[in-house]
């Protein structure tokens, strides 16, 4: 039954992904995915604070 990698199936792996890409290539990619991340969850707490208005008396008002 075929599982997920263990111990020495990750190091051949990461040996791999390292051949092809290469090491600076590697840190550009996480990098970018790492600002990508970033950029999403300021997305998602803007979107928070701009579901709901108040005014002046707190009332909240739709949108």
């Amino acid at each position: 039954m075929l599982g997920l990698p263990r111990g020495a199936e990750w190091i051949i792996i990461l040996i791999i992904i390292v051949l092809l890409f290469g090491p600076g290539r590697i840190g550009k990619i996480s990098g970018e995915i790492g600002r990508s991340i970033k950029a999403f969850r300021d997305g998602l707490s803007s979107d928070k604070e701009n579901d709901q208005s108040t005014d002046s008396d707190g009332n909240v008002t739709p949108k």
